[in-house]
């Protein structure tokens, strides 16, 4: 008898101990839910705080007068730790991951050690197992954790920094990956540069996906596409050229400038001194009809008397940045100034818009700048003016060159001096000719774009001998000239 009751003892404490190691392993389990959640938030929000939101976090605490100086050296403590977080925010995100998928596969394993603990065979603990695995799944779908670490990154750092800290101390090798990622994503920008690049890239997949997901009219997708595109726009890709501005002399008369309004159906005309770079301001067509609708004499007036003074932006603006700054200053025209303060040309807000929903026309527009025409196979005739971006998507390439804009400013970068009626050089692939010539200084207006695949000469011999056979050509033509006079 004695020893039945020390069996049943033993059989009771065995179970009281299985029982509280199920207990056990069943809160742990519930702990890595949770843990997992909290990563995946802080996952979601590391790449979206930064340093300037923390820097005036840590001024409103300090001049908070109602918190105690022990509450808030407390906070200013934990915003210090989410700025060493987010200094490497690559490597902080590829911690967060790696906890998270740990904790995610340690659920599994702990359901299915509980499920052997209660004496249930095999196939049941990887049943349950998995079920609970695809459990955790719909509650991180359900509550959407990344989701709140968007909407206030901010505070879901704070809210986890002592985990998040503890995670990047024991993943050292995250580094490693965040280093990586750092240098192929920053490119040395600033900390909201790199943000805003982040977040453009995001804005740009939504878009795509929400398109193949036929959720937008293409019309509209293209539009938001060219909305995040704009702050990548500089304002010398979308101006009027300075040789293609309409200007008038400040010694002009009124009568003139209408005139002149009418012909070029322009509303807004610089009013220049003794060359373009003289910028006396700009005159407007409403101020022009104001002083000469009621007063014929008038006319007779300069145009001098009307002018306005303009607005002048750097050419290295972006376009957004010029639209809003238009939209506050009520300002409908701008002067484009170069690096040197000379005049580079001009923009009108109408030039802004366009980059959003393409082309505006009127009644009076007529077509400044023929489109690029196909004159073979794989051969293209374009006017100087065409845009790289036009080029590279007619022959699905990437030029990938920030410092000119057109089809003849590349020509000229190639060739290292202005191009002439023969010059020729290839890149990419392609070659580029010049092939047309107008206005009064024979500048290059057409230039053919082909494929750069001619059999047994040297592209660069054949872009040498081109060039220099283009030269000889025009200096003969020069010299003859000289003879006649």
């Amino acid at each position: 008898m004695p020893s039945d009751g020390f069996n049943g003892g033993g059989l009771m404490n065995m179970e009281t101990t299985t029982i509280a190691l199920i207990a056990a392993l069943a809160v742990v389990a519930l702990l890595l839910v949770w843990l997992s959640l909290s990563m995946a938030a802080a996952e979601g929000a590391v790449g979206r705080v930064t340093q300037a939101s923390l820097n005036n976090l840590i001024l409103e605490i300090q001049t908070d007068a109602d918190v105690s100086q022990f509450i808030r050296d407390k906070k200013i403590k934990r915003i210090h730790k989410v700025q060493r977080l987010i200094a490497d925010r690559y490597a902080t995100a590829g911690s967060c991951a790696f906890f998270r998928i740990t904790c995610n596969v340690l659920d599994g394993v702990l359901v299915s050690a509980i499920v052997s603990l209660c004496g249930a065979p095999l196939w049941a603990e990887l049943l349950v197992g998995f079920i609970f695995a695809l459990v955790v799944a719909v509650i991180s779908l359900l509550v959407r954790p990344r989701s709140a670490g968007a909407t206030k990154p901010v505070d879901i750092m704070l809210k986890h920094v002592d985990a998040v800290s503890i995670a990047t101390v024991l993943t050292p090798f995250a580094k490693i990956g965040g280093q990586k990622d750092s240098k192929r994503h920053s490119d040395n920008l600033s900390d909201d540069e790199e943000l805003e690049k982040i977040q453009l890239e995001q804005g740009r997949a939504t878009i795509d996906r929400l398109v193949e997901a036929n959720d937008f009219d293409p019309e509209v997708s293209e539009m938001l596409r060219n909305v995040l595109t704009l702050s990548e726009t500089l304002t010398r890709e979308i101006m009027v050229p300075r040789t293609d501005m309409i200007c008038i002399e400040r010694g002009e008369t009124l009568e003139n400038m209408l005139k002149l309004c009418s012909r070029s159906g322009f509303s807004r005309i610089p009013v220049i001194g003794e060359d373009v770079d003289d910028l006396v301001g700009v005159a407007y067509l409403k101020d022009a009809v104001r002083a000469t609708a009621f007063n014929p004499a008038a006319t007779s007036r300069d145009v001098e008397s009307i002018v306005r003074d303009p607005m002048l932006v750097p050419e290295s603006k972006p376009v957004d940045d010029l639209f809003h700054q238009m939209q506050r200053t009520r300002q409908h025209v701008a002067i484009v100034v170069d690096e040197y303060g000379g005049i580079a040309g001009m923009v009108t807000i109408e030039d802004t818009i366009e980059q959003i929903v393409g082309e505006l026309e009127d009644e009076h527009d007529r077509t400044q700048h023929a489109d690029p025409e196909r004159i073979g196979e794989h051969k293209w005739s374009m006017p100087a003016r065409t845009p790289i971006a036009d080029l590279e998507e007619i022959f699905e390439i990437d030029i990938d060159e920030d410092d000119v804009d057109t089809v003849y400013g590349l020509l000229t970068k190639l060739l290292g001096r202005v191009p002439i009626v023969g010059s020729s050089a290839v890149t990419r692939g392609l070659r580029l000719t010049a092939v047309d010539s107008a206005g009064r200084r024979k500048k290059v207006s057409t230039i053919v774009v082909e494929p750069a695949h001619v059999e047994g000469v040297d592209e660069t011999e054949q872009h040498e001998h081109q060039s220099d056979d283009a030269e000889k050509a025009s200096q003969g033509d020069k010299d003859s000239k000289d003879k006649h006079d």
